[in-house]
């Protein structure tokens, strides 16, 4: 049986959010896109990449409108193939994208904003789509293009889909090689998927700069006490034996930021200079005396 949804059980509030975040994420790409990236004729792989080559090479249609002749045709594919996977959210991006790149197409042109500097385009280009991507995959959305295309090859070759993207995009990349032939576009295009990449792992996984830190140290319950007293932090005992002559230790798990690393090093160094330290970057924390749960969870 179908269970019905009333309008009391949608949550207005994170939709209208979700929708907003989506919008201004491809505002946000289709800037990076128009401003640093197709003046140089850079070709980041995608959908875009493939629209910003053919707008060059023909100068027919803006870039906005050829890609969107591509995700139109790839929507429907993947619904046929994949099932209802894209829905709403995706078609409002696929349409947003495409408004914004013509319309800022329109008023801005293609002259590039830093004459004759291919590495500052690419960078700051890759930066603003990095952002623009991450804001789109936070609200649970695609941009379409090559994550439909990455779908569908997944299913049929089991490829993993990161392994794929890269495929994927560096087959964009070596066609722009082809239609202009200037190893300066592929390489910087390069340099732009490697910086858009690492900008949405940033905006999934947060700017935090937490450690997670183990301890073991006879002296744990001193350095317990320094932990919840001095620095008003939690943590967790790990039982653990040791290899080399069986005795059982108790292991410190605790969470801190940088600056109270330096404080937690000193002190356990001060108290037991044979204590054993690892430190382990955590590129995010959830719960209790950090960032919400529920509240990444249902952003």
């Amino acid at each position: 049986m179908i269970k019905k949804i009333s309008l009391k059980e949608i949550n207005w509030k994170k939709n209208i959010y979700e929708y907003f975040m989506i919008i201004l994420g491809c505002f946000i790409m289709a800037a990076g896109l128009v401003i640093f990236i197709s003046p140089y004729k850079l070709a980041p792989g995608g959908v875009y990449g493939i629209a910003i080559m053919l707008h060059y090479l023909t100068d027919l249609l803006p870039i906005g409108i050829f890609a969107l002749g591509f995700e139109i045709p790839l929507f429907l594919i993947g619904t046929w193939i994949l099932g209802s996977k894209f829905g709403v959210k995706t078609l409002v991006g696929i349409f947003s994208l495409s408004g914004f790149t013509s319309l800022l197409e329109k008023i801005y042109g293609y002259e590039p904003l830093v004459p004759d500097d291919y590495f500052l385009a690419s960078v700051f280009g890759g930066i603003l789509i990095g952002i623009g991507v991450g804001l789109i995959f936070k609200s649970r959305a695609t941009s379409g293009g090559t994550d439909i295309i990455v779908m569908i090859l997944n299913k049929y070759y089991k490829i993993p889909m990161g392994t794929l993207i890269i495929y994927v995009d560096s087959v964009v990349v070596l066609m722009s090689l082809i239609a202009f032939k200037d190893w300066r576009i592929p390489l910087y295009s390069w340099l732009t998927i490697f910086i858009v990449g690492k900008i949405i792992d940033l905006m999934i996984e947060g700017f935090g700069s937490n450690k997670a830190v183990y301890i073991i140290s006879e002296h744990y319950e001193q350095i317990r006490a320094k932990i919840i007293n001095e620095m008003h932090r939690g943590g967790t005992y790990l039982h653990g034996e040791g290899m080399f002559n069986g005795a059982e230790k108790k292991i410190i798990y605790t969470i801190v930021d940088r600056k109270e690393l330096i404080a937690l090093q000193r002190y356990v160094h001060e108290i037991d200079p044979k204590a054993f330290m690892t430190v382990v970057e955590a590129k995010e924390t959830l719960g209790e005396g950090f960032h919400s749960l529920e509240e990444k969870v249902n952003l």
